[in-house]
């Protein structure tokens, strides 16, 4: 690897590492807001915001929520019940990759008129929305815009997309119950090996490369980390690695 290209690989994970470390000193609701501040200007983005949509059997919707959208946006969207026509938010309801805003269907006419009136107030020409699902049905929407050229959104998105998956499911894990929606509980311990694999996902390497690194075949290697999810109660490698790191299990 050259030596810019060993800097900014040593400069994302180092972006990403940082605001790991910022979350995991949250111990209150509004501390989430520095957080996303932080990923806001680490990254590079316009407005960062984490949305609780579905908190397990609750019957509220959309009962918590923090963000860096301008003020008077978020009061005009509370205000006029814009959970019902943002066609972001039907993301959260079946889907679970990361979605550009560009693919969004718009059917109606009134989402095609929201999502103009949330340019207008400076939300940002391009966004990106991570559905989570938690073990306990609870579902979560973190999402992030950019006012870059179409060129330069899409390096971003690139570049960026992978933190912001293992960002989506620790701030999940962070927010219910900071926000009282979710009890903390404790977690079986992770074995050595499982803590590596897990580890390795987390700077992005696949289960190939995983088994190569460590000198054991790519069977053991997928065992690891399914018993790394069980123990960790997460759905998915994601899950694994924000939980993992939640509890300083792992370093990233």
């Amino acid at each position: 690897m050259t030596g810019s290209g060993a800097e900014e690989t040593s400069f994302v994970r180092g972006r990403l590492s940082s605001t790991l470390k910022t979350l995991k000193r949250v111990r209150h609701g509004d501390e989430l807001d520095l957080v996303l501040a932080e990923i806001r200007q680490a990254y590079g983005f316009a407005h960062a915001t984490f949305l609780v949509v579905r908190a397990g059997i609750s019957p509220l919707c959309y009962p918590y929520f923090r963000t860096t959208y301008p003020p008077e946006w978020t009061d005009t969207y509370l205000r006029e019940n814009h959970f019902e026509i943002d066609p972001v938010i039907a993301i959260s309801r079946t889907g679970l990759l990361p979605v550009d805003w560009h693919a969004l269907r718009v059917p109606s006419e009134k989402s095609k008129a929201f999502l103009r009136d949330a340019r207008a107030f400076g939300v940002g020409r391009h966004g990106l929305s991570v559905p989570v699902t938690g073990s306990r049905g609870e579902r979560s929407l973190f999402s992030v815009t950019s006012n870059a050229s179409r060129s330069d959104w899409r390096r971003l998105r690139d570049s960026s997309i992978h933190e912001l998956q293992i960002l989506s499911h620790y701030l999940h894990d962070k927010a219910l119950p900071v926000s009282g929606l979710r009890a903390f509980r404790e977690h079986d311990l992770l074995s050595r090996r499982e803590r590596e694999c897990l580890r390795l996902v987390a700077l992005g390497e696949l289960p190939k490369r995983i088994a190569a690194t460590l000198g054991i075949s790519e069977g053991t290697v997928r065992l690891y980390l399914r018993l790394a999810r069980r123990k960790l109660g997460a759905r998915t490698l994601y899950q694994a690695v924000a939980r993992a790191s939640f509890l300083e299990m792992i370093d990233v």
